[in-house]
């Protein structure tokens, strides 16, 4: 199988390799493979499984990587993802980090292919091919769930400034398994701001507030939906923007929103 990443770069397998992850999700899916002897470092946001990230070294955050507590720890691979970490950071591992494997899954179905190269490059090819057919198995589930009509989605991460989320991120992919669409905000950003307005609400069936990265809670909600006269309800962020493991719990979750349930 080829062990191609996100940039095209070809990698070996490597059963002694000393990994450093700033991807909280690919964290968790190492240890999930088995892997986590052999994680040297993370990030500060690398929380599950948390009895096991407990006794793996910080290296600052995603975004503010510390390269020297990086550089003592000696790995051989990092892993980084497009979205979540800063190309200069990215850049300046490379000189002195021997594998820089690059990740950026779009669409739910893309962690097959993450986990297959995460097992094939760490020689936990059996874990991650059993994870994939779980996952096939999930997702059927989820296919041949009955779904409601299709629905216009304002999915917001932020408030102070209000945030939402591009059409083209692994958000909104995941809504779409379930028919839920993205209103127009009039703008090309990835995560855009945006203003409540008679017009926006005009084309809204329903209002979701994430609990990352903004710490949305029920109570946000409640008063967001006497505001608005719209629906709102409180939405996992885990669930809904975490690949990796945490992609076979989302899919069970997005079958209970797309079902009206209480969501697992």
């Amino acid at each position: 199988m080829s062990l191609t990443d996100a940039l095209g770069r070809e990698h070996r397998s490597d059963g002694a390799a000393r990994i450093v992850s700033l991807v909280p999700s690919l964290t968790e899916l190492l240890c999930d493979l088995g892997l986590a002897g052999q994680l040297v470092g993370r990030t500060g946001f690398c929380i599950h499984p948390a009895g096991v990230v407990k006794a793996i070294p910080k290296v600052g955050g995603t975004k503010d990587v510390n390269l020297e507590k990086i550089r003592a720890l000696a790995p051989t691979h990092v892993l980084v993802n497009i979205d979540e970490n800063e190309k200069p950071a990215v850049d300046a591992l490379a000189e002195f980090v021997p594998n820089i494997v690059v990740t950026h899954p779009r669409v739910p179905r893309d962690n097959l292919e993450l986990a297959r190269l995460i097992g094939g490059i760490f020689c936990a090819q059996e874990k991650a091919e059993a994870w994939c057919a779980a996952f096939e198995s999930e997702y059927a589930a989820l296919r041949a769930t009955p779904k409601g009509p299709a629905q216009t989605v304002l999915y917001c991460i932020w408030q102070d400034p209000w945030m939402s989320v591009s059409s083209d991120t692994y958000i909104a992919a995941m809504l779409a398994e379930i028919g839920w669409r993205l209103p127009d905000l009039g703008s090309q950003a990835r995560y855009p701001r945006f203003e409540w307005s008679a017009q926006l609400l005009d084309q809204l069936d329903l209002v979701l507030l994430s609990s990352e990265p903004y710490r949305f809670t029920e109570a946000h909600a409640d008063a967001l939906e006497k505001q608005i006269g719209k629906p709102v309800r409180l939405v996992d962020g885990e669930m809904m923007s975490w690949y990796g493991s945490r992609a076979l719990a989302a899919l069970r979750y997005l079958r209970a929103l797309a079902g009206g349930e209480a969501a697992p």
